[in-house]
């Protein structure tokens, strides 16, 4: 897995939280309750990152998913070596 690509991904998550948060921030009924527009940019990040950050999440979790395959290729073949 690539770390660039990983922390590229969180990155945008994180942005997707953090930007509609802030713009409610700005709402006097919103500052008071803080705790309902973190729940309003929670889902709006949510509904951000399964719409525009596909092609990121594909990058990450097929890195994810080739690193778990070369583990598993190294631990058979250290596991068949002593056997022969």
């Amino acid at each position: 897995m690539r770390a660039r690509s990983a922390f590229v991904y969180a990155l945008l998550r994180l942005l997707a939280f953090f930007v509609p948060f802030g713009i409610m921030m700005l709402f006097p009924v919103l500052r008071e309750q803080y705790w309902l527009a973190a729940i309003f940019a929670a889902l709006i990040g949510l509904s951000l990152s399964m719409l525009f950050l596909r092609r990121p999440l594909d990058e990450v979790s097929t890195g994810i998913a080739e690193t778990r395959a070369a583990r598993k290729r190294a631990a058979d073949e250290s596991v068949e070596d002593p056997a022969d």
